[in-house]
């Protein structure tokens, strides 16, 4: 609040400002400054009787928080009613809906206080929901009944990724050309992460904190795979592992596992 002195000669009094009183009955002025100024408002009656009002309207305001809904006025019942039976009516067209027990009034018009309307709109909200829940059920059961699709073991009801990357044999034959562009390279391909990549790497029984020199997906005689290429602690040497696609915890999936280069 402003304007503290707009009193006669500077000093706080009559004329009194609003602001001031507001300021004085929310509480908002220090306790020096209100001690100061509550004997001086009063003993005026003029102070008093704006002081009073703002209690009256405090008290008003506060009365509101319990205060019963008052009823919906039958115009705005009668477009939420078309409204929800316009949407029940699109959405499920086969289903009828009874005229709510709670509606009365003369002729077309129908008049419904405000809970009841709430009451009507949260029951046809909970049977659209149950609707929904049900179809969402259903679907997981048709998913469950399903035959896997999976051309490989170790991952159900998921299809196997088709092959990509350079083609190499069963036993790794023609992996070692791949070596010199495979260096350097993170390519996680079917895999799709690296934490994916580590839990195979653990499977086949290696340290999956010994980082790869390289990672590159693989087409292993028509399967999809992965390749890392690890160092043996020999110069020019290298250890060539695959992993297929459906490798995970307790699932190696090791495709081939063989160690090139100088003996």
């Amino acid at each position: 609040m402003t304007d503290e002195s707009r009193g006669i000669g500077g000093t706080v009094g009559p004329p009194w400002s609003v602001d001031v009183l507001a300021d004085l009955h929310a509480g908002v002025l220090d306790d020096d400054r209100a001690a100061q100024l509550w004997p001086v408002v009063n003993a005026d009656p003029e102070a008093r009787a704006i002081l009073d009002a703002l209690d009256a309207t405090q008290a008003d305001l506060a009365s509101l928080a319990e205060a019963p809904a008052p009823p919906m006025p039958a115009e705005f019942a009668a477009r939420l009613d078309a409204a929800l039976a316009a949407e029940a009516a699109a959405t499920f067209p086969q289903q009828r809906t009874a005229p709510a027990p709670e509606q009365t009034g003369t002729g077309d018009a129908q008049v419904v206080d405000l809970a009841a309307a709430r009451r009507r709109r949260n029951k046809r909200l909970g049977w659209v929901a149950g609707v929904l829940t049900a179809a969402a059920a259903a679907v997981v059961a048709v998913t469950v009944a399903i035959p896997s699709t999976s051309q490989q073991s170790g991952t159900p009801n998921v299809a196997a990724p088709p092959p990509s990357g350079p083609t190499v044999g069963s036993d790794g034959s023609g992996a070692q050309a791949l070596i010199g562009k495979a260096v350097g390279v993170r390519d996680f391909g079917p895999l799709g992460t690296e934490d994916r990549l580590d839990a195979c790497i653990t499977a086949a029984g290696l340290d999956a904190k010994v980082r790869p020199e390289g990672i590159r997906p693989v087409n292993v005689d028509g399967k999809a795979g992965v390749m890392i290429i690890l160092t043996t602690g020999k110069l020019a040497q290298f250890r060539l592992v695959a992993f297929g696609a459906d490798c995970g915890p307790g699932n190696p999936a090791v495709l081939f596992d063989k160690v090139v280069g100088e003996k």
